[in-house]
């Protein structure tokens, strides 16, 4: 049995559904179901006894400990976090509190769960640690990509906390023997992502007819990552990566955020065309503070040490995720809450275009 946190949310929710559609390894999976964790994402494995989903903080120790008391798993996977940059500026302490706090409650029930276990249940036990791009910092046009050396620089309250929880992993392995594997990926995208990120966001206000807000000049430039493809990497990391490495997981795939959105607007001008081009909804809105111009990984580690390389072109699992959400858009509705449609307001509402803010 696996222990997986945070597997309700985005990557979580695919990694767990990935997970038991190829192996018969029950998952125990706990998520505080916060905003963006979503029970709907698990619906196809509900009925599915080799799921045991319980409602939780990873801040309660008390519940972490009895969980891995209980199912004494063989691996814990830690994808439980505060994920969007923009809410971080907006409420820093929640980001602290999950992705610092959050962490060091695990790491501290998975070193007492780990120094209660012998022999071969001692030697195979994990603790993988999933991480970001962002704690690296910002790249110039013409920097050679993160590796996994790259000193960090976070820019953000995101990113710095994500940071921090690295470290806190990073130090469980010196100096308690911990076996961690940290891995740092680059921007995922696909089925089941709130709609407060870049690609699911534009798909839906494009379809109901609403701007499609752009920070500054667009040119902002990320390495996209199909979700599917990020979850293949961490099973590979999980079942033959070297304790105490990290291992950076990227798409090869750096496009600036404007040609993200004209792509997904002809791929929408195709499936779900209008009375005219979706790229006319394009706003231009102020941009974000403290911005990072550009994210670019070096994924060739992994790909040597563990055969790991993308499947998805962002050609093929760009398509695949818009074709995605226009079969999907009960899912859509149903996660677009009114909580989530006041924080879109506080957050993009007073940015406005760039035509409101000349006039």
């Amino acid at each position: 049995m696996i222990f997986v946190t945070g597997g309700a949310g985005f990557i979580g929710s695919n990694f767990v559904l990935g997970w038991l559609a190829g192996k018969d390894e029950p998952v125990v999976n706990l998520d505080k179901l916060t905003y963006a964790g979503n029970l709907e994402n698990l619906r196809g494995v509900e009925q599915d006894a080799r799921h045991v989903f319980v409602r939780g903080d990873i801040c309660d120790a008390a519940l972490v400990t009895a969980l891995l008391g209980t199912h004494r798993p063989r691996a814990i996977v830690h994808f439980a976090a505060e994920s969007h940059v923009d809410r971080s500026i907006l409420g820093p302490g929640d980001f602290v509190t999950t992705n610092v706090n959050g962490t060091f409650v695990l790491l501290e029930a998975a070193r007492a769960y780990f120094s209660s276990l012998n022999g071969a249940e001692r030697d195979s036990f994990r603790f993988l640690h999933v991480s970001t791009d962002e704690v690296y910092g910002s790249l110039g046009p013409q920097d050679p990509p993160f590796t996994e050396t790259t000193a960090y620089a976070p820019n953000s309250p995101y990113s710095a906390s994500k940071a921090a929880s690295d470290h806190l992993v990073r130090a469980y392995r010196h100096t308690y023997g911990l076996p961690t594997l940290t891995t740092n990926c680059s921007n995922n995208y696909g089925p089941y992502q709130f709609p407060e990120k870049l690609i699911p966001l534009m798909v839906a206000n494009a379809l109901a007819g609403k701007p499609l807000p752009v920070y500054g000049d667009g040119k902002n430039v990320r390495d996209w990552l199909y979700v599917g493809d990020h979850c293949s990497a961490v099973r590979r990391v999980l079942q033959d990566g070297r304790l105490g490495e990290t291992y950076n997981i990227g798409g090869w795939n750096e496009m600036s955020n404007l040609e993200v959105v004209h792509t997904l607007c002809d791929i929408l001008d195709e499936l779900a065309p209008a009375s005219r081009s979706y790229r006319a909804q394009i706003a231009f809105v102020a941009d974000r503070p403290g911005h990072d111009r550009r994210y670019a990984m070096d994924a060739r580690k992994i790909e040597r040490e563990l055969g790991w390389k993308p499947a998805e072109t962002f050609s093929t699992g760009i398509r695949k995720t818009v074709q995605w959400y226009l079969d999907h858009q009960d899912w859509v509705r149903n996660v677009q809450s009114g909580d989530y449609l006041k924080w879109v307001e506080q957050n993009y509402g007073a940015r406005g275009t760039a035509q409101e803010r000349a006039a």
